[in-house]
């Protein structure tokens, strides 16, 4: 397929498909083009011709002339049936669909070994920005240490509305969807279901760790307050929605999606708005920093047009992390330092701490800095209730420090048992 002409069938016509449709037919010099595009309702009136759509998928997906199937479409299931059959059709195929990425990462890989067909899906992580390649071409060996960052504009826009001009979680919430940031449901945005099927994808391509997101602790940002903001402020940090995955000092990885405080010496501490931005740090090169718009149909649709491009020159992931993995784990076997307010005293249960530090009880706000195992977060769910926020500190992690031998003796001293 070596720079040759792309012929392609494309699922799904909405703000990012129209995006991509106009920049392919503005841009003969890409070797493009779209044959036919497949959408659901077939009677909507668009602003094409009615002859470029079908509804009927399989003539697409058995039409020899196309090479390249683009699903950009948002059900996961459906666009799982798309992407398989095109792969098994030895058609190279170009996808956003975290959600169906994540969930079926082992099967997708199998495929793609079978018949010897690229799948590529860099617009499925932080739109604009070119982690995904960066993780497979630059990082390509097993020097990487940690990868941390903004994955999710529309909880960062939420977030820095509250931050900065004192919003309440709800009037922050209702702005982003008026201005496009966040859908009318939500809760894949706010309770941390689409950052977590990023960073499922992004452990396969940093680490070789092919996991869902059921393998890792996770939260959203529903309970964050106004109150926190100020406790945060009081503190000089700001509160961003932060993916982490860092590898610890007995080779296994840890890896987590939490709200946490950051310092104004970090770099995501100036991301703001729908922007994303990620952190890479690994032995030699040190720390790098990549910024972009994480949310909007333009950086989208770049995305996706720079893997129809990659095609051009027959590029594919080659998962070197995955196929070269020896002993490379997820654990929870650590500790984690965190900030933690209810709203009601009873909600908070201090035997689940190894270690307290602070203790602030107010009416209709109590909080605490802490220590906590991270598996006692893992296999409970109290912190994610109504009127529990639990945020990480900076540097949150802690591995070696025996903190169970002395955290009765802690409490005592706290003065809080």
């Amino acid at each position: 397929m070596a720079t040759n002409q792309l012929t392609i069938g494309l699922f799904g016509f909405g703000v990012v498909g129209k995006g991509l449709y106009d920049v392919l037919h503005s841009t003969p010099t890409l070797q493009s083009s779209i044959k036919k595009i497949c959408i659901k309702n077939i009677d909507k009136k668009r602003s094409i011709g009615a002859e470029n759509f079908t509804a009927e998928a399989q003539q697409l997906l058995n039409d020899d002339d196309i090479n390249v199937i683009v699903e950009l479409i948002d059900d996961a299931d459906a666009a799982f049936d798309i992407v398989k059959t095109a792969l098994q059709n030895g058609k190279a195929v170009v996808s956003a669909n975290k959600k169906m990425i994540a969930e079926h990462f082992e099967e997708l890989l199998q495929l793609q070994e079978k018949y010897q067909t690229p799948f590529l899906y860099e617009a499925s992580c932080c739109a604009s920005m070119p982690i995904i390649r960066n993780l497979e071409e630059y990082y390509d060996n097993d020097l990487l240490q940690s990868i941390r960052g903004i994955i999710n504009g529309s909880t960062n826009f939420i977030l820095t509305k509250i931050f900065d001009e004192q919003l309440e979680f709800n009037e922050a919430l209702l702005l982003a969807q008026q201005l496009g940031f966040a859908e009318s449901n939500p809760k894949l945005d706010i309770g941390g279901f689409d950052a977590a099927n990023k960073l499922a994808i992004l452990l396969a391509h940093s680490f070789g760790v092919v996991a869902k997101t059921d393998a890792f602790i996770f939260n959203g940002i529903e309970n964050i307050s106004l109150n926190d903001a100020t406790v945060a402020k009081e503190k000089k940090y700001a509160i961003k929605l932060v993916a982490n995955a860092q590898k610890l000092t007995n080779g296994k990885l840890a890896a987590f999606l939490l709200p946490q405080f950051v310092t104004e010496s970090d770099d995501l501490y100036h991301v703001k708005n729908e922007f994303n931005a990620v952190t890479t740090e690994s032995t030699f090169a040190d720390k790098h920093f990549f910024k972009g718009k994480g949310a909007g149909a333009f950086p989208t649709a770049s995305a996706v047009l720079s893997d129809i491009s990659a095609l051009r020159y027959n590029y594919k992931y080659e998962y070197k992390k995955i196929h070269h993995q020896t002993d490379t784990r997820l654990t929870n076997d650590f500790y984690l330092k965190v900030f933690v307010s209810v709203d009601n005293i009873s909600k908070l249960n201090k035997d689940n701490f190894e270690w307290i530090e602070e203790w602030h009880n107010e009416f209709n706000f109590s909080w605490l800095s802490g220590v906590i195992h991270a598996d006692k977060l893992f296999t409970s769910d109290w912190w994610k209730q109504p009127g529990v926020s639990l945020i990480l500190y900076p540097d949150a992690i802690i591995e070696n420090i025996d903190y169970k031998k002395i955290s009765k003796r802690s409490l005592e001293l706290a003065g809080v048992v």
